[in-house]
């Protein structure tokens, strides 16, 4: 069977709200099987009306979590670290009234860049206090993920982005110590371009634990465009076993001019539908041909 093959609703507009429910069928339209949907703040989105043009289009649909400082599982600020678990637990439910399985993201909090914070060294009683407060966010709300039918995906980001989880390695001591069934990992290439040393051989490393794979280039733009060795990571796929969902998120809009800032979502300036459709050709292609060894 081939991997469902989905797109991030922050392709088109942020926040996705109801006037953008159309395009969930040019998404199918497109060859997408699905639709990776930032989780809906409180009152954003109608979910049963949501759930109604998911079906119409016939377009599935993967929740990716937002947090922030203020909802934060590694928080030491007990409001913060409960209102992460909170969030989680909201975003389950939101899952479970979309027909979604699976919530992704930077569940652990303590966001960087997007927070407007920088890293700061921690002595070593704070880092293991970081990670049992993680231990038990992530426990309390995979508990409760699990009886809606919800597994929520832990996602290593790049170390300009996050001070608590960065690597393959570090989210498998995470989920050892959380030790949940509903709790598996997350893993993007673009993240994984800058902190592991071999991408394929972290996705052998994660195995079994991988629920949702995001696959992006080492710009974030569209597939085949960057340096990404995409038969070596399908073949990594294949080795392990990998069925689940792969989304894409090729975001990075063509403006290189001085100064702008990379890192600031911006909303497309034009249409980008054949470049869209030739991103999934180009993924199902390798994902089909890397099957065979010769």
């Amino acid at each position: 069977m081939m991997n469902p093959i989905g797109l991030i609703s922050m392709q088109y507009a942020r926040p996705f709200t109801a006037e953008h429910f159309p395009l969930f069928g040019r998404m199918k339209s497109l060859g997408f099987d699905f639709v990776e949907l930032l989780v809906p703040e409180q009152g954003e989105i109608d979910l049963n009306a949501a759930r109604h043009a998911l079906d119409d289009a016939g377009l599935g649909v993967v929740l990716a979590a937002r947090v922030n400082l203020q909802r934060n599982l590694a928080s030491d600020d007990r409001t913060a670290h409960q209102a992460g678990i909170d969030y989680l637990r909201y975003a389950a439910d939101c899952a479970a009234a979309l027909g979604a399985k699976i919530v992704g993201g930077p569940l652990t909090g303590n966001p960087l860049v997007f927070a407007g914070r920088p890293p700061a060294p921690v002595d070593e009683g704070e880092r293991l206090a970081r990670k049992e407060r993680c231990v038990t966010g992530l426990q309390k709300a995979g508990d409760h993920a699990a009886s809606v039918g919800i597994k929520l995906a832990v996602e290593p980001l790049n170390r300009f982005e996050s001070d608590v989880l960065c690597t393959t390695q570090q989210a498998i001591e995470l989920l050892n110590a959380v030790d949940r069934p509903a709790v598996g990992l997350m893993l993007d290439t673009f993240h994984m371009h800058m902190e592991e040393a071999s991408i394929p051989e972290a996705i052998r490393l994660a195995g079994s634990r991988t629920v949702h794979f995001q696959a992006n280039e080492n710009h974030r733009g569209f597939l085949g465009t960057g340096s990404t060795d995409w038969v070596e990571v399908c073949r990594a796929l294949h080795g392990v076993g990998y069925q689940g969902p792969i989304s894409l998120e090729p975001f990075r809009r063509n403006d290189d001019r001085f100064g702008v800032p990379f890192a600031q979502w911006r909303p497309p300036h034009e249409d980008e539908s054949e470049r869209l459709s030739n991103s999934v050709s180009f993924l199902k292609s390798h994902l089909n041909l890397t099957r065979y060894r010769r």
